[in-house]
């Protein structure tokens, strides 16, 4: 610190080392303090961003009114608020016009700093504008005063690369410009002529006035080295003409000197001398003594504020380091007690390690035994699920076929209440499966096309029964604003819906309960929709509001015992895990619960056709398809025959695997329903054995284990497909369909 206030000092005594009166050095020393006084205010006092843009702007403006003093002047005050404020754009644009006037000033090493200042800030920032013009001002102190052409010229290509990153064309045929003047400043006219002749091409669609004069000048001097001298002199004349009309006096001086020296070389020494004459007249105009002089002084004062910034910076890294060395010696001693903490621990970890040696065979035993609980309880669900699965498929669909066969009993409470009680148990099923395979992370997202007008009334009218039963209505608004196809996992949304409406028309009596679903956003082809679920019925209390998402938990109930198992809204959180949201509440006793969530669907009209396409199946073939049913219960074989010959297909029943290999050695069939858990040869050995006698027969596997735990093995085996017991009897024709064609297309 004290090298720098000896060189601000020299540099004052420098100042005063002239004769001049005390008073005189005693406004200097005044000046000095001053700028102090005012940079500390400066820093300290914070204005906003808008003001000191109008302070730049105004230093801009004196900037090219050749008025240096002001705008030094200006452009300090600036700068120091710019600081205080760290707005990096508006630092580099103060450095910048510091620099421009330095630069009029002829001070090309005091201009070269502080262009270099206002780089370093400007690559801080977004603004590539700002960099181009620093980059070409660079060049043209390089190219023109300090003489060294090359580092001019890269200068002037970086300028050129960051116009041409923001696509402003302008800027490009500007920097052109100078890259002209340049070459032809060191007699380089071929070299520079290319970018003479770009100019050129280009002045009716990027040239101005500030250009005009240089371009007309830059003609006349390529035409003056090739002797075209009735050229040359109609380009200078029209450069000065243009030069008397515009606000650029420095471009007007500089073609009075070209021309001058045009005049020179042609022997016109009169006209020669004139316009030397003129040229010296507005340079006097634009730089007389008493504005460089103020001029000098401000700059003197800012100069002094760039010294006060950089003794700051130096007492704010010598406070630094103080604060470091008190940190070194505190870590020093914390070294110390650490490492007798460590010698401690060291020594205790080896008598722990020891003492782990001897119980980490009980704890290998202990993981064994929780995988194998765990195998036991995946086993356990997938076993119990098939047991219950299996005569879930005969009661439905035996129900089902009384229903189509006596119409009378439409509207008998016991029939639907028998159909109602088996989808519940088929539901309940259903629920534990899903918490399984949540938990267990089996679970993926399909890409299926999907209406959600539709999918919300089929919700609606599958819950029929339960909105009559508590007397509720069920009412729905979609935005119209939602595309009419959306693409994403409609089945667990289908579940997401079923869990929360079904439990708001459980908790609701004489009611309503309200599906809306709103666009909420739209981010490229993804549609977020925001469901709402509400209900006017008993609501939950705010203790209880953390808990109801746990599994197997209920809240108030009282005699009045709902139905449920506690598993749906701890199934809904985790399903909406997976689609990356989260569930909202908002609910108060008597006054009924609201359930609310953001799903992301795709909108994509040709993916939409494309998978409407591969799904969609001609079921209205006239041609009656021979199935053999391989089935060892003898109600599930009832029901599927009844399915199948319902849909006037030819139908053959066996009791086992044995049974469809001796039966298909006798008989052709278009496609084999196969159970998989059967007596004696279950459905895979079954099926492997078929493959074996080279019949490419379409093979279905018709099970009540879940899809997931067969899939590879059923593949293996030459299973074609799975479908899962109970199942919408549509399905099962679509897929029979399906491989029926294919295989006689191959065929």
């Amino acid at each position: 610190m004290e090298i720098q206030l000896f060189f601000i000092f020299k540099c004052i005594f420098e100042k005063i080392s002239r004769p001049m009166s005390r008073m005189r050095i005693f406004f200097l020393l005044m000046l000095f303090l001053n700028c102090f006084v005012n940079s500390a205010n400066a820093q300290s006092e914070v204005i906003s961003d808008a003001k000191i843009n109008k302070l730049v702007q105004q230093a801009w403006d004196d900037f090219k009114d050749a008025n240096f003093e002001k705008s030094l002047i200006t452009s300090r005050v600036a700068l120091n608020y710019a600081t205080a404020s760290k707005n990096n754009y508006l630092i580099a644009k103060s450095y910048k016009i510091i620099a421009g006037n330095y630069n009029e000033l002829s001070e090309f090493d005091k201009a070269i700093f502080f262009y270099n200042k206002s780089l370093n800030y400007a690559n801080k920032t977004n603004n590539d504008s700002i960099k181009y013009s620093l980059h070409n001002n660079l060049g043209n102190i390089f190219c023109f005063e300090k003489k060294q052409f090359d580092k001019g010229i890269d200068y002037y290509k970086k300028s050129i690369a960051y116009s041409l990153k923001i696509n402003d064309m302008s800027q490009v045929y500007f920097t052109n410009v100078n890259i002209a003047w340049a070459y032809f400043d060191i007699g380089k006219f071929k070299e520079g002529y290319p970018y003479l002749k770009f100019v050129g091409n280009n002045i009716e669609k990027y040239g101005d006035e500030s250009t005009e004069i240089v371009v007309n000048m830059l003609n006349g001097m390529y035409s003056s080295y090739f002797s075209n001298n009735d050229t040359a002199n109609a380009y200078f004349l029209s450069a000065i003409a243009a030069g008397q009309n515009s606000d650029e006096k420095s471009d007007l001086s500089y073609a009075h000197l070209e021309y001058s020296k045009f005049l020179t070389k042609t022997k016109k020494f009169k006209e020669a001398y004139d316009n030397l004459t003129t040229y010296n007249q507005i340079t006097e105009e634009l730089y007389n003594q008493e504005k460089l002089k103020k001029a000098s002084i401000a700059g003197f004062n800012l100069e002094l504020d760039e010294y006060k910034r950089q003794i700051d910076k130096i007492e704010s890294e010598k406070i630094s380091q103080s604060q470091s060395l008190k940190k070194s010696r505190i870590i020093v001693i914390l070294f110390v007690l650490v490492s007798l903490i460590l010698l401690v621990l060291i020594i205790t970890l080896i008598k722990n390690i020891r003492f782990k040696k001897k119980h980490n065979l009980e704890l290998l035993q202990a993981k064994e035994v929780a995988e194998e609980a765990s195998l036991l309880k995946t086993q356990f669900i997938s076993t119990i699920s098939h047991e219950l699965r299996t005569p879930l498929y005969g009661v439905v669909g035996i129900t089902n076929m009384l229903l189509e066969e006596h119409k009378e009993l439409a509207q008998s409470q016991h029939l639907s209440s028998l159909k109602f009680s088996a989808r519940y148990l088929l539901s309940l099923v259903n629920d534990i499966l899903q918490i399984n395979k949540i938990e267990e992370n089996k679970v993926i997202l399909e890409n299926l096309t999907f209406n959600i007008s539709d999918e919300i009334t089929m919700i609606k009218n599958s819950l029929s029964f339960l909105s009559q039963k508590n007397n509720n209505k069920i009412k729905v608004y979609i935005d119209p604003c939602i595309p009419e196809y959306l693409i994403g996992d409609k089945l667990r949304l289908a579940q997401i819906l079923m869990n929360l409406v079904s439990n708001a028309l459980k908790f609701t009596k004489d009611g309503e309960v309200e599906i809306i679903v709103n666009l909420n956003k739209v981010e490229e082809k993804f549609y977020f929709l925001e469901f709402h679920i509400k209900d006017n019925g008993v609501g939950i209390a705010v203790v209880d509001q953390n808990k109801i998402f746990e599994k197997f938990v209920q809240v108030g109930r009282k005699e009045e015992d709902y139905q449920g198992t506690g598993l749906g809204l701890s199934i809904v959180k985790r399903l909406l895990g997976l689609f990356g949201s989260k569930i909202n509440l908002e609910s108060n006793i008597g006054e009924g619960t609201s359930f609310s969530f953001v799903i992301p669907f795709e909108y994509d009209p040709q993916k939409t056709k494309k998978i409407i396409n591969e799904i969609e199946v001609d079921l209205t073939s006239s041609e009656v398809y021979k199935i053999l049913i391989v089935e060892d219960n003898l109600i599930n074989q009832l029901v599927t025959k009844k399915i199948i010959e319902k849909n006037n297909y030819a139908c053959k029943v066996v009791d086992d695997g044995f049974g469809a290999l001796d039966i298909i050695e006798k008989e052709d069939f278009d496609l084999i329903l196969m159970d998989i858990n059967m007596p004696l040869m279950n459905g895979f050995e079954t099926t492997k054995r078929i493959r074996l006698k080279g019949i490419t027969t379409p093979i279905v596997a018709l099970t009540a284990f879940d899809k997931d735990e067969i899939t590879d093995e059923a593949i293996s085996s030459g299973i074609n497909d799975i479908i899962v017991k109970p199942f919408e009897p549509i399905k099962l024709f679509k897929i029979i369909s399906y491989l029926i064609k294919e295989t006689k297309n191959v065929g």
